[in-house]
């Protein structure tokens, strides 16, 4: 049965076979392991990782057209949920180590993200996650110091977990065909990380990066009464722009500011 993608829901189904199996060969799925898929589609991938054999397969999708079709396709192989991501409990499934495979709707994926990065305990609730994005938006997740790329979403998605591109995908294997390049990367959550908020990185990224242009003396000050003891203590170069400290930097950063706040 083919189906017409909704433009609202972000739908671009991958359709390419050697892609399909390289995404689904990036998990190593066994046996022994739990796997979600977030936006299945047409259910082009969840035949792939059913043929590994994994333990459970937990699907999460929003259109209700494609709820019947996998029902139907899959019958009692999959857990099926019909319901919106941003929206979704794991109340259920927050133990399970899962392997994490996503190709997600561009026009949300960043939320989706970082509401993955907020859950506490990560390296308990999925030992990889294996997604699609915007070409444009993996390149500001992946960027480094010293590059136009760099910002805020670079600095949440270290934090927690290292990252890795794997490849570039052209608009023609999907169907319908988007405007943009995608990229595929995978991210593996770290056992070891300082203990933040997210919600207080997110505030002193924000600060920083919407002073990208300016000497980062500017957005110290916005963030701390006396700047002088944090410019002391991690010897920073007043001289440098937001884009020139390392993610190390601000993760350190917010670690002070939370002393000061608590």
């Amino acid at each position: 049965m083919r189906f017409l993608a909704k433009k609202s829901l972000g739908q671009n189904f991958l359709i390419n076979e050697k892609i399909l199996n390289l995404i689904v060969d990036l998990g190593e799925i066994k046996n022994t392991d739990s796997v979600l898929e977030v936006g299945p589609g047409t259910g082009n991938l969840t035949e792939k990782i059913l043929n590994k054999n994994p333990k459970d397969l937990f699907i999460i999708e929003k259109d209700k057209r494609l709820i019947s079709h996998l029902n139907s396709k899959f019958k009692k192989n999959i857990n099926l949920y019909h319901e919106d991501i941003l929206e979704f409990s794991y109340k259920n499934l927050i133990d399970k180590k899962l392997i994490i495979y996503g190709n997600l709707p561009y026009n949300i994926s960043t939320q989706i993200l970082v509401s993955w990065i907020k859950l506490d305990k990560l390296s308990n609730f999925c030992k990889k996650f294996i997604l699609l994005f915007q070409k444009e938006v993996a390149d500001r997740i992946i960027a480094e110091e010293n590059s136009k790329n760099y910002g805020r979403l670079s600095i949440l998605c270290s934090w927690k977990m290292n990252v890795k591109k794997i490849i570039d995908i052209e608009s023609e294997n999907f169907r319908p065909s988007p405007k943009v390049k995608s990229s595929l990367l995978t991210f593996e959550p770290k056992k070891k990380y300082l203990n933040l908020k997210c919600s207080n990185l997110e505030h002193i990224t924000n600060v920083f990066f919407n002073q990208r242009r300016k000497m980062i003396k500017k957005p110290l000050n916005i963030l701390f009464k006396n700047s002088d003891e944090i410019v002391k203590q991690l010897n920073l170069n007043l001289n440098l722009r937001p884009q020139n400290l390392t993610k190390e930097t601000y993760y350190k950063i917010c670690e002070f500011y939370e002393k000061l706040i608590n």
